[in-house]
């Protein structure tokens, strides 16, 4: 699986991608991988405030529904509306057409606070043992 090393992620398999004071949001590919076929998604409103750690939507699928947690705080300035009409988008492109939203932050600082690449994929693999 792939791990962009310009991505930031979090323990719940959402990434970010710093753009400015702009955060685009997605989720892994590990997330889609568990989730399996994707088959509706529930996004904020542009305009929306979202906290660092809280749900800000959900993505159902064949399997299960899951919560989209924020990775830092700030205001959804976009949504990726594609998403509404075919959420099969992100099975087949988690980390570039498949983005969920944007995010402009509040607080850049706490993407600091985020896993890298490697950091993350050990997560990955230590809670597979």
């Amino acid at each position: 699986m792939a791990r962009p090393e310009n991505l930031k992620y979090t323990p719940t398999h959402e990434w970010l991608r710093i753009e400015g004071d702009l955060a685009v949001v997605g989720i892994t590919d590990f997330a889609v991988e568990q989730l399996s076929d994707i088959v509706f998604i529930d996004l904020p409103p542009a305009g929306q405030d979202v906290a660092k750690g809280d749900r800000f939507g959900e993505v159902e699928s064949t399997k299960t529904v899951s919560d989209l947690m924020a990775p830092v705080s700030g205001t959804v300035t976009e949504v990726n509306s594609q998403l509404t009409d075919h959420p099969e988008i992100l099975n087949q492109s988690p980390f570039e057409k498949g983005w969920i939203l944007k995010v402009r932050m509040s607080d850049p600082g706490e993407a600091s606070s985020l896993l890298g690449a490697a950091a993350y994929q050990a997560q990955i693999d230590a809670a597979a043992e």
